[in-house]
């Protein structure tokens, strides 16, 4: 009876409409934190982030357990965000400068996408082990995705010399790699994706005429 007089009269819409606010709230907090990682703040202050999204800074708090839970959210929505650029179609019989272009171009598009995401995602990986194991899923994807890229030409080395090429390759496409040349060695853009196609065409055999080990 009690529970019956406590609900009565309620349609429900204040409770919808607290759910709302929340989910809205709490995007706006992850998207203030995105907004302020790609400024090249990578370490924001509650308050600043608070200020970004429209609220309080006592308010943050009310939808993240922390700030580790906070930068959890918003990284694993950027990956979610840029999730379609992981696909690489390299279409049968394409020669192997070709898809060393067509690789390396996806990775600069997906990498600059990441931007300072990504800096952050590696800087946190070592306390986060949610945001770790998300980094380690990644590497290993697109590892994998070298490794079909260039079955045919790593099949033609053979064992351990395959293995070998394949590892440095990893190395060079990258987003390690990607911003070495491009923060530190301040290539251009078009600088780095030539030097990290010019670096797997040499790993991969591809003469200036433009055949590889394979094709």
């Amino acid at each position: 009876m009690t529970d019956v007089l406590a609900n009565w009269g309620s349609t429900g819409e204040d409770d919808r409409s607290l759910r709302s606010d929340t989910r809205r709230n709490r995007s706006a907090v992850v998207d203030a934190l995105l907004e302020l990682f790609r400024e090249g703040n990578v370490s924001p202050a509650s308050a600043e982030i608070a200020e970004r999204a429209g609220i309080s800074a006592r308010s943050v708090f009310r939808y993240f357990d922390d700030i580790d839970d906070l930068c959890r959210t918003a990284i694993g929505r950027q990956f979610d965000r840029l999730r379609p650029l992981l696909s690489l179609e390299l279409p049968e019989g394409t020669d192997t400068r070709t898809k060393i272009r067509l690789l390396v171009e996806q990775r600069v598009t997906l990498f600059d996408g990441m931007g300072m995401v990504g800096v952050v995602a590696r800087l946190r990986a070592p306390s986060q082990p949610l945001v770790a194991a998300q980094l380690a899923q990644a590497r290993s994807f697109l590892r994998h995705q070298v490794k079909r890229a260039f079955a045919d030409e790593l099949a033609e080395l053979g064992s351990p010399a395959s293995a070998a090429v394949l590892a440095v390759a990893d190395v060079v496409c990258s987003f390690e790699s990607y911003q070495l040349m491009r923060a530190d060695q301040m290539l251009s853009r078009a600088r780095a994706i030539s030097t990290m196609v010019d670096g797997l065409e040499r790993l991969l055999g591809v003469s200036a005429s433009g055949e590889g080990t394979g094709r």
